[in-house]
């Protein structure tokens, strides 16, 4: 299994067509949302994209990372995404223990901003992210704003 995380020119063109297409398959088909997911910031020279591929180069999880001031004034995490072959493996929660172990590692000063599906939010929870917004809609989908402080004491490990 292959954990990667780098940024959009590293990235080769079928690992960018791995990513778009499990984007599109779960958050468009599987999710029955139409929303414009090429959204101009994969490329932003700050982007860091996770990445996971099992052995037989099939992409599992992926989630970017944004600057801060990129998108929102934190950084933040977004695109978090396991494909329906890779459920039930703990694949998310290593997905996003090291999503925010590489933001921790490029901005360590800075608070994590995550806008979450809101039937997930007990599940961003255990990883220390507090709930900060009430619910809004987001392409027709209930969202929470959720944030994760700096000074948080993290400590699991990828």
């Amino acid at each position: 299994m292959t954990w990667m995380c780098c940024q959009f020119n590293e990235l080769s063109s079928l690992q960018l067509y791995d990513v778009l297409q499990l984007r599109s398959a779960i958050f468009v088909v599987e999710q029955d949302c139409a929303y414009q997911d090429i959204d101009g910031l994969d490329t932003h020279s700050e982007t860091r994209h996770l990445l996971h591929y099992n052995e037989a180069g099939e992409l599992l999880a992926y989630l970017r990372i944004l600057a801060a001031g990129v998108s929102y004034p934190d950084v933040a995490i977004g695109r978090v995404v396991t494909a329906a072959s890779g459920r039930g493996q703990g694949l998310g929660h290593q997905l996003l223990d090291r999503g925010i172990n590489a933001a921790k590692s490029v901005w360590p000063e800075q608070d994590l901003y995550l806008s979450a599906q809101a039937h997930l939010q007990h599940y961003y929870q255990r990883y220390g992210f507090i709930t900060e917004t009430a619910e809004y809609l987001e392409d027709g989908i209930l969202h929470v704003g959720m944030r994760w402080q700096a000074n948080t004491e993290y400590s699991k490990s990828s």
